[in-house]
């Protein structure tokens, strides 16, 4: 499972290493988005499946819309490369990034071993023995979702919706040009 999810963390720097040195806007756009596929991924091997649910729906929404927007405007090739200065700072800021990431993880368990269980009042005990009595609702797993993670479960589903009514915005008919057809418009009809 460790290598799977260092895989994973390769591909995505190495997809977030070429959308920053691509030439080309449209390859830059489906980089960036194989890395949101690729957290979604990890989401999934770290046991969040919420998360990855709702990372894929934002995802896709944000891909159509960029790729879409990179399609429908004339798309040049970037020239040049960054100068001295800004790859200076990129470096910095990198380096600030990775340093922080290390003494983080400094500090965590090693992968697998569950942290909650050795705790005296972990969440899941709180929820198996309190749960009735603090949310008033039988059914622990309602409790918990709408009682003690109310603001998550309000946020997820806010993202999903947004992302849904986004997809629904771009798939409608009305409102849209026609697209000329070439065939009438040789003809002069």
């Amino acid at each position: 499972m460790e290598y799977l999810l260092v895989f994973i963390l390769i591909f995505m720097l190495i997809a977030a290493v070429v959308a920053l040195w691509t030439d080309e806007l449209l390859s830059a756009v489906v980089a960036v988005g194989a890395v949101g596929f690729g957290s979604s991924a990890a989401f999934l091997i770290l046991g969040a499946p919420d998360l990855a649910i709702t990372q894929i729906v934002v995802e896709v929404v944000t891909l159509v819309i960029l790729i879409k927007a990179t399609i429908g405007v004339g798309v040049r090739t970037i020239s040049g490369r960054p100068g001295g200065r800004r790859l200076v700072l990129a470096g910095a800021v990198v380096v600030l990034l990775l340093t922080f990431a290390a003494f983080s993880f400094i500090g965590l368990e090693p992968f697998g071993v569950p942290v909650m269980d050795r705790i005296h009042d972990a969440p899941s005990i709180t929820y198996l023995e309190k749960g009735l009595d603090l949310t008033g609702s039988a059914n622990l797993v309602m409790g918990v979702l709408l009682d003690f993670r109310a603001y998550d479960t309000l946020g997820e589903a806010t993202v999903i919706f947004t992302a849904v009514l986004g997809a629904l915005v771009l798939m409608r008919k009305k409102g849209q040009a026609p697209v000329a057809d070439p065939e009438h418009h040789e003809e002069g009809e």
